[in-house]
């Protein structure tokens, strides 16, 4: 990890000018040099300008003669067209480099931002699924997108068709967005949400570690999806075809520590097969936001306390019963696992247990009998005779 290649990393070893950008650029931007390298390189001699002048004999050290690091005319070209296209770069080192971010293996040592930088702070979720998505694969995605952005989640996608475009929109009219692109943060891919890219420059964030300018070619993904699990708590793929980027983004989760969750889909629908291989294998099963909330806990910011709790299952499951309380994502999902964590294999009576948690949390029986029906719907508790309830395992 960086930490360990920086372990002593001062602030001054962050760009502090224009020039030190461009010598940031130069030295990441030069023949072989890629992350591991240029951390090396800043380790080993303080600043990029005295690692792009130690770069020549260190190449030659290692059997390349005749090297150059990159020209100090590609790094202004770059540094321009981001100026004009309105980026910003976000170095590693620096207050907003996500610390989500900086933990993973290889991050990014500077990237392109455009819109609003403070969402980087912000606690994220990813969002991923099928360029070719179902019709109840869109739905669930716009539900999970919207929920998920009442909760206080900034949703965090790649921009690309489908389950991404849907993410974005649906989280951009609710809440906030990251679109993590593969191209130059300028180059937008795919055409048609051209309108949808410039609606997040302005109200959402777009971000990209290629240069400016750059179009975006197929090795330019996989290194895109490690960015997007590496910015978020958890990733969630709600389709995803058995050989997919989708899946691909969830491995890189599951390398970076991240939580990976899924939608369950029909086994006789190929865009659901990977989900249902994840799920398989340990991955969290996503029926509704309250199922990611209650998986990686509230976001840092409290949501509106007027959000209604909504459910969602993406195989035809709908609320269980009637209309749920005004109370958000992060209460509901505290309830649940108040209830839950009161309860085991020994049955309890329904009455003690209404009674010690609306003691403990100044919660009436009408708001409680809600939640015992729907955990006990969903499959998480059992109703024994004689008023008793027990957790099923």
């Amino acid at each position: 990890m960086p930490t360990d290649l920086l372990p002593s990393l001062h602030p001054t070893c962050s760009p502090q000018s224009a020039e030190d950008e461009l010598d940031w650029i130069r030295l990441l931007r030069s023949r072989r040099v890629g992350v591991a390298t240029f951390f090396r390189l800043l380790n080993e001699h303080g600043t990029a300008r005295a690692a792009l002048e130690a770069l020549p004999e260190v190449a030659r050290a290692a059997g390349v003669k005749d090297y150059a690091p990159c020209p100090i005319e590609v790094a202004q070209d770059e540094h321009q067209r981001a100026k004009f296209a309105g980026a910003r770069m976000i170095a590693w080192g620096t207050p907003d480099y996500p610390e989500l971010l900086s933990e993973i293996s290889d991050p990014p040592p500077f990237f392109w931002a455009m819109g609003d930088h403070t969402l980087l702070q912000s606690p994220m979720v990813a969002l991923i699924g099928a360029r070719n998505a179902s019709s109840i694969g869109t739905r669930m995605a716009r539900k999970l997108a919207g929920e998920l952005s009442e909760a206080g989640f900034t949703v965090v996608s790649g921009l690309a068709r489908g389950i991404d475009t849907v993410a974005h929109t649906e989280a951009l009219a609710k809440g906030k967005t990251v679109a993590v692109q593969a191209g130059g943060v300028d180059v937008i891919y795919p055409k048609e949400n051209t309108v949808l890219a410039e609606d997040i420059a302005r109200d959402g964030l777009r971000i990209s570690e290629m240069p400016p300018g750059m179009t975006p070619q197929a090795r330019h993904f996989p290194r895109r999806n490690r960015l997007i699990s590496g910015l978020a708590r958890a990733v969630v793929v709600v389709e995803a075809a058995a050989k997919s980027g989708s899946l691909l983004t969830a491995r890189n989760a599951l390398d970076q520590g991240r939580d990976v969750l899924a939608v369950p889909g029909h086994p006789f629908d190929a865009r659901a097969y990977g989900c249902n291989m994840l799920i398989r294998d340990g991955a969290v099963l996503v029926r509704n936001a309250v199922d990611v909330v209650e998986a990686i806990g509230p976001a840092a910011q409290a949501p509106s306390t007027d959000a209604n709790v909504q459910t969602n299952d993406a195989s035809a499951t709908t609320e269980s019963v009637g209309t749920r309380d005004k109370r958000t994502l992060a209460e509901t999902a505290e309830l649940h696992g108040q209830i839950l964590s009161r309860l085991g294999s020994c049955p309890l009576a329904e009455d003690q247990l209404i009674r010690d948690i609306g003691q403990s949390h100044g919660l009436g029986s009408q708001q409680i009998l809600p939640e015992l029906v729907n955990l006990e719907l969903d499959g998480r508790i059992m109703r024994q005779p004689g008023g008793l309830l027990s957790k099923l395992s």
